[in-house]
């Protein structure tokens, strides 16, 4: 399986993100090894019964559902690639039915726990500080994502218009308004950042080194804080994006408006919020009903 043109389909015409295509790569990879194993050295060899075996195996060395399901994903988008060129006349992965997976309902922070947080003092003339309890309040006040976070320009940050430009999924851009709080933090936030950033680095948030922040830190930086008003086992930058969509969601905030604030492409991505807001809406639903009352 040569994939070099399917990588530049994926970056010139789909415009997906590195980190998208190289899982894309991987799982590919990971099935060109499975035939080599079976002796299968042409892409148009692999049949159904091939994929079956594939997943079979995956499942037998301990992959869930969710990953076999993610890696079938890829492997439909590379097939219907190679008939869109003509490598093949059909598809052996399209009469392939996703497995069943269980919907994990995360549990959000509480009100009282972020605010909590938010509301304690933290020493303003500290860099980290000040980056730390910016990150933990932009989380919570945007509800993006933390590669979104991590790739925020000191550009795209609109102070006077309480707006911030965010790159999501597929390099869709979007603008997401701020709450009119936040504005002296990250107006303080900077004053700090310009005596620590390096000339070339223009992301908002830096490392104390002045690069620009990694994924990992930015896990720590939410553990860390987090750890010492929640109980929670799960603690994470996307419990906090879950916690702003459940916190307006359970304020009466509409489902098509949270949509767009979290950049997903359906409702139904948007929708396993309102999982957590069921209790809210019983409350409502017992006190506003005739037939409730008794």
């Amino acid at each position: 399986m040569d994939l070099t043109s399917y990588i530049e389909y994926l970056q010139l015409e789909k415009n997906y993100s590195s980190h998208t295509i190289l899982a894309y790569e991987k799982d590919l990879n990971q099935f060109n090894s499975f035939l080599r194993e079976e002796g299968v050295q042409e892409v148009n060899e692999v049949n159904y019964s091939l994929i079956r075996s594939w997943v079979t195996s995956l499942l037998e060395n301990g992959g869930s559902n969710r990953t076999v399901n993610r890696k079938m994903s890829s492997l439909k988008s590379y097939f219907k690639f190679l008939l869109k060129v003509g490598e093949i006349t059909s598809s052996p992965a399209a009469s392939y039915k996703s497995l069943k997976i269980s919907k994990k309902i995360q549990i959000p922070f509480s009100t009282e726990e972020v605010l909590k947080l938010l509301d304690s003092p933290y020493d303003t003339t500290s860099f980290v500080e000040s980056r730390d309890f910016l990150i933990i309040e932009l989380f919570y006040a945007t509800g993006i994502r933390r590669e979104e976070l991590i790739n925020i320009k000191l550009k795209d940050v609109d102070v006077a218009g309480n707006t911030i430009k965010v790159l999501g999924k597929r390099n869709k851009e979007r603008i997401v308004p701020l709450v009119y709080s936040i504005k002296d933090h990250i107006e303080q936030y900077v004053v700090l950042r310009q005596s620590i950033a390096q000339p070339v680095t223009d992301e908002l948030f830096t490392t104390l080194k002045g690069v620009k922040m990694y994924p990992s830190l930015v896990y720590r930086v939410i553990k860390s804080y987090f750890s010492k008003v929640s109980l929670k086992v799960k603690i994470s930058p996307h419990v906090l994006r879950h916690t702003f969509a459940t916190h307006l969601l359970d304020r009466g905030a509409d489902l098509n408006a949270v949509k767009e604030l979290l950049g997903h492409a359906s409702l139904s991505s948007t929708q396993i919020y309102t999982h957590s807001s069921m209790a809210t809406l019983k409350g409502v639903y017992g006190n506003a009903h005739p037939r409730s009352k008794k």
